[in-house]
């Protein structure tokens, strides 16, 4: 990407925002008397011009101002973005949003989507996290009649999964507790095999509870997707000024599983946001959309993807600080809650 002088760059970025605000194409004689340049019209003209032979700006129409490109957007998002964080009042906001829920994965992957959704008025998606091999954290069997309880299994990467179990023999709470707490202290922070292993000499219910765990976290490991959430199409409906074709590309994005993860897998392959913006030439249904993403979660434990989905006139920097911050938050509520996964 060429380099452009300090007075184009600063030109560039009040064309962008002012753009990105409005929607209105901007001319020379706006820029000079909002902006207070020191220059005259003729000479922002000049610099506009040289922008829109270097493919940073065109010229919807003769007569009218300059309206950003592809190419122009990237070249914002890369140099002359600025680096803002979401306000403490809205910050707060979310938190307390997330304390409310209860602490079920599914309930905080919905919650997460609607938040993005709101905050940016764009749409959102989220995946849930997952690990390359599962975990557990923890086992609970709650009585409900004499031949039958409850299997509560709690895995380190935040995923529980509940099943009905039919008792061979009659056991109170009280045994049913017992073996909880002794296959807790077996399989506590091991993968698959690991349990596999250790639960050759179990016998009775404990055998039995050992078969049915050992099936789920198959079941698990051999999943190759995660859950997709995502909201707010809602918002592109009632926005008047996004346009048909767009929006087609938008849902496209948020409903079609193989395109968001072949987005995640090629456009999060490090840390930090990523912004995609008409494709990239690599994505040819995703010309008149931008998407921001991020991973969230930690590299040894469990990690998902979420961000948003727009029209590529986007408010970036507000967009980027809030992906920023779910992703921040995600992260911490899965680590506080389930703990970090064992190297």
């Amino acid at each position: 990407m060429e380099n452009l002088t300090p007075r184009q760059q600063k030109i560039l970025k009040i064309i962008i925002s002012e753009y990105i605000h409005t929607g209105v194409p901007i001319g020379s004689k706006t820029l000079v008397a909002k902006y207070r340049l020191g220059v005259s019209s003729a000479t922002v003209r000049n610099e506009m011009a040289t922008l829109e032979e270097r493919g940073y700006l065109t010229q919807p129409h003769t007569s009218a101002g300059r309206i950003p490109t592809e190419q122009g957007y990237r070249y914002f998002v890369q140099k002359l973005m600025d680096e803002t964080q979401l306000s403490p009042t809205e910050q707060l906001m979310i938190q307390h949003q997330f304390h409310q829920a209860r602490l079920e994965l599914d309930q905080w992957m919905r919650l997460s989507a609607a938040v993005l959704a709101h905050t940016t008025q764009s749409a959102s998606v989220v995946t849930s996290p997952k690990v390359n091999r599962c975990r557990v954290k923890h086992v609970e069997l709650i009585s409900i009649h004499d031949h039958v309880a409850l299997l509560i299994l709690v895995l380190q990467e935040g995923t529980i999964k509940q099943q009905i179990i039919n008792l061979e023999q009659p056991h109170n709470q009280d045994e049913l507790r017992s073996i909880s707490r002794q296959l807790t202290d077996l399989w506590s922070g091991a993968e698959l095999h690991t349990v596999k292993a250790v639960s050759s000499t179990l016998t009775g219910l404990a055998e039995q509870i050992a078969g049915v765990v050992t099936d789920t976290m198959q079941r698990i490991d051999d999943r190759t997707t995660s859950d997709l959430y995502h909201a707010g199409l809602l918002h592109l409906l009632e926005e008047h000024a996004v346009r048909n074709d767009t929006l087609e590309q938008i849902i496209r994005v948020v409903e079609e599983r193989h395109l968001i993860e072949q987005l995640i897998g090629q456009a999060l392959p490090a840390k930090g946001v990523q912004i995609i913006i008409g494709g990239e030439g690599k994505w040819d249904d995703l010309s008149q959309v931008s998407i921001i993403l991020s991973r969230y979660g930690s590299e040894q434990g469990a990690s998902g993807a979420l961000g948003v989905v727009g029209p590529i006139r986007m408010p970036y920097e507000r967009a980027v600080s809030i992906v920023q911050y779910m992703s921040s938050l995600m992260s911490n509520l899965i680590t506080d809650l389930y703990g970090p996964t064992p190297k």
